[in-house]
């Protein structure tokens, strides 16, 4: 499991960037979302890499 937090605005970014930011689920800065580790999530993540903080956790 990946906690996927937005450290940075989406303002300025590209569009792209900006959809693959509501895809992931995340609204505003701060804000955090859990998903599965797969390869989907993964490139997602490297779409934005700038705009967010990644971090594992135990899929409890």
């Amino acid at each position: 499991m990946l906690r996927i937090k937005q450290i940075r605005s989406g303002i300025g970014c590209e569009k792209r960037q900006k959809r693959t930011l509501k895809a992931l689920g995340l609204k505003k800065l701060g804000d955090f979302v859990i998903h599965e580790d797969n390869a989907v999530i993964r490139g997602m993540i490297k779409r934005v890499s700038q705009l967010v903080e990644t971090e594992e956790v135990s899929g409890n």
